[in-house]
Formats: C-alpha cells, structure tokens, sequence
C-alpha cells in the first residue's frame, strides 16, 4: 500500500538550512528513547494511521468525496474539542480529541496526494517540513547557539523568521504578517498585541478609545453605540474600544482573554444548570 499517495513521490529529509546546525543528521536519535529495548520507536503507530486513512479514502464512499473545504469545519471543531477536554482536566478526553486533531491532518495530506497539478504534497512532506523549522528555529539546541532562558529563545525564533521571510523574496514584511484574522476576536486581539509589544510598536497605540468629538463630514458614518470618530478609528464602537483595552488589561496580568472569557461562560453555564434544576425539583 502507497502511504503517501498516487503518484506522490516520498519526500527526502532536507538540509535544515541553519549554518550553526551540525553537520549530519540534524536531528539525531531521542535524548531519552521511550520504551524498553526493542520496543517499537516513538511514532511507529502514526504509519498505521497513515494506511488506515489510506484505505478509507479509497474504500469508504463519505471517506472518498470529501475535499480541504469540506474538511474545514471539523479541523476547526476537533481542535475546539481537544480544548474543552484540556480545559476540564479529563487526561483520557484529551488523548482521544487528539487523536481526533492528528486525524485532520493526516486527512488533509491525504487528500492534496492525490493532485497531479504541481501542487501535491504528502503526509512525509508535512512532517518533514514541520521538522526541518524546528531544527532551523532552534540553534541553541541543533547547533551552536548560546542562550539565556526562553525570552532570548523567542527572540532568535522571531530573527530567524523575518530573515527567512526576507531570503524568501518577501521583503522585511510585517509584524501582522501571518496571524490568522479569522480566528475569535479575543484571541485576534491578544496575538496582535503580542506580536506588536514584542516588535517594540508604541503600547499606546493600543489604546483605541478616544473621546468624542465631531466626527469630520469626509470621513465615515461612526457604528451605532460609538463616539464620534473619524478615518479609520471610526469603524471602532466604544464597546469595542473598551473590549480591546480588556484584552491589553488581561495581558499585562498575565492572562490568556480568551481562556478567562471561556472560564466564564462555563460558570455562567453551570448557573444556568442549577437554575433549571432548581425548578425542576
């Protein structure tokens, strides 16, 4: 059985494209191997996924038909899935979402094989592409670079990847570069203003409530609920303004806006429940 695919050719590990990484294999065998001697290596399960998944999408009529679209939403419900289960502490959920997650992936892999277009990949070229970055991304662990605790790690993680994006063609490019503007608006927020503070971008341009005034007649009709604002401020309402000023409170506390908001929705949830019981009884 082809695990990668009709006509897909098995992707060759590559150079990890670090200068300070040693020569060799970049990666090199497990500091602490699991298992007892003998056993099967970390991952050799994941082949078994990969001719599972093989042999449904050939065999199995939903398997066959379904396309990167038709598969988005789950991408998107299985990770929320996993997280409920991380949130709620059940270890045994959360393996389970996981593997629901991993599912996904290799899913997707499957299905870009199939295309002769130019534009295939497979499952051992997203693996092998995720490895690659890590080694790449990770000097002070691959090669010779010296660091001072996780900060100077995220430092380099970020040089590394604008001079990446600058050997690509793509220029110095921007901080924004890359973060999702589809995903929920708390974690939008938050990872916009992480990726700004980090750049050293001025903290009060976070601060988008203004007061009001006479809105300008050139510039745009301000949203119900909202002061007067003209330009580009003008498509934000008060209550947004004071919902991102929330997010930069949460984080100078050291809180994830998004978690805590989900926290309290789950408690306002569990009131609702006693409620209902409480009239039920």
């Amino acid at each position: 059985m082809n695990r990668s695919g009709p006509d897909a050719p098995r992707a060759q590990p590559g150079p990890p494209g670090d200068p300070a990484s040693p020569p060799g294999d970049p990666i090199g065998p497990p500091r602490d191997p699991a298992g007892p001697p003998g056993a099967a290596p970390p991952g050799a399960a994941l082949l078994d996924l990969v001719a599972v998944m093989d042999r449904l999408r050939t065999e199995c009529p939903w398997d066959a038909r379904q396309t990167h679209e038709s598969l988005a939403p789950y991408l998107l419900e299985e990770t929320y899935e996993a997280l409920e289960a991380l949130e709620g502490g059940d270890q045994a959920a959360l393996r389970e979402e996981l593997g629901d997650v991993l599912l996904q992936v290799v899913f997707h892999a499957r299905v870009a094989s199939e295309r002769a277009d130019g534009t295939g990949y497979t499952i051992d070229d997203v693996a092998d592409g995720i490895a690659s970055k890590l080694v790449r991304r990770h000097p002070h662990v691959f090669g010779s670079v010296q660091v001072d605790g996780a900060d100077e790690v995220k430092q380099n993680w970020d040089a590394i990847k604008a001079a990446e994006r600058v050997a690509a063609g793509g220029g110095p490019g921007s901080v924004t570069d890359g973060v999702p503007l589809g995903q929920p608006a708390l974690s939008l927020a938050a990872q916009l203003q992480r990726r700004a503070e980090r750049a050293g971008v001025p903290g009060d341009l976070a601060d988008l409530t203004v007061t009001a005034s006479a809105a300008s007649p050139a510039g745009p009709a301000a949203p119900a609920g909202s002061a007067a604002r003209t330009g580009p401020d003008a498509a934000v309402s008060d209550i947004g303004a004071r919902l991102f000023a929330l997010v930069t409170t949460a984080r100078e506390a050291g809180l994830d806006p998004e978690l805590e908001l989900r926290a309290a929705a789950r408690v306002y949830r569990d009131r609702v429940l006693a409620w209902e019981r409480s009239r039920q009884s």
